[in-house]
């Protein structure tokens, strides 16, 4: 597996370390090198990258700002970054805006290879868990399974009471364990996975499986001993569903 990448700095001797580094590592594979952030912009928008390597303080649109704007992009088609700066005050809203890493100038070709074998490893993660997280395709399906650690589990729906985020996991309850498991996906990828006919998402960090669904009060959902609450966004499709099952 190769990473697109592009390499973006208004400084000509950085752009062109930065592109020499990235041409010298097997697994990254330059696809263009720009002076300016909007120049990028466009590029990026017309192109599969995976990857960009960028300074922050640039004329225009700066590293931060083009960041966020790549933040609103699809989850599937994000493009990750990996900032390359002089400037350290940087670092934490670096970190805000999901950067993989950070690059403080001037650096060796030593630092640059972690931070892109980190970035190789972030979508290799990503690789497996698009290829290992399985769904039934004939019928209604009675159990998925998922990538947990190093193998694939199988789970049956019956026995998931709820779903939960954790981080770039998420959390699988079971009513037959008392541990949850622990699988690398999303929570957007858990929805479109399980049956929307049992499941619904309640919360940005919640999935709940609506046959163990208990009680129901001030907009606080009960399953067992655990209390999830709907919030604003989910509320009037969990409303909906309530007045169905009331009828």
């Amino acid at each position: 597996m190769k990473l697109n990448c592009v390499a973006i700095d208004d400084e000509p001797l950085a752009l062109e370390l930065l592109g020499k580094f990235i041409e010298q590592t097997s697994f990254l594979n330059l696809i263009g090198k720009f002076s300016n952030a909007i120049e990028a912009l466009g590029f990026i928008n017309q192109n599969e990258v995976q990857l960009a390597f960028m300074d922050i303080q640039m004329p225009d649109l700066s590293g931060m700002e083009l960041a966020r704007v790549l933040e609103g992009k699809k989850n599937s088609d994000k493009t990750r970054i990996i900032f390359a700066t002089a400037y350290h005050q940087f670092a934490i809203e670096g970190y805000k805006v999901e950067a993989l890493d950070y690059l403080l100038k001037p650096y060796s070709y030593e630092d640059f290879l972690k931070a892109a074998t980190k970035a190789f490893s972030y979508f290799e993660r990503q690789a497996l868990n698009k290829t290992e997280v399985v769904k039934i395709e004939s019928g209604t399906p009675e159990y998925i399974f998922l990538k947990v650690e190093y193998q694939l589990v199988k789970v049956n729906l019956k026995d998931i009471a709820y779903v939960e985020a954790y981080k770039d996991y998420v959390k699988v309850h079971l009513l037959s364990r008392p541990n949850p498991l622990l699988s690398l996906t999303s929570l957007k990828s858990m929805e479109e996975l399980l049956p929307s006919d049992k499941f619904m998402r309640v919360h940005r960090s919640y999935i709940v499986a609506l046959d163990h669904i208990d009680s129901v009060s001030k907009n606080v959902i009960q399953i067992g001993k655990n209390h999830i609450s709907v919030s604003d966004n989910y509320k009037e499709a969990f409303l909906e569903f309530m007045s169905r099952w009331m009828n």
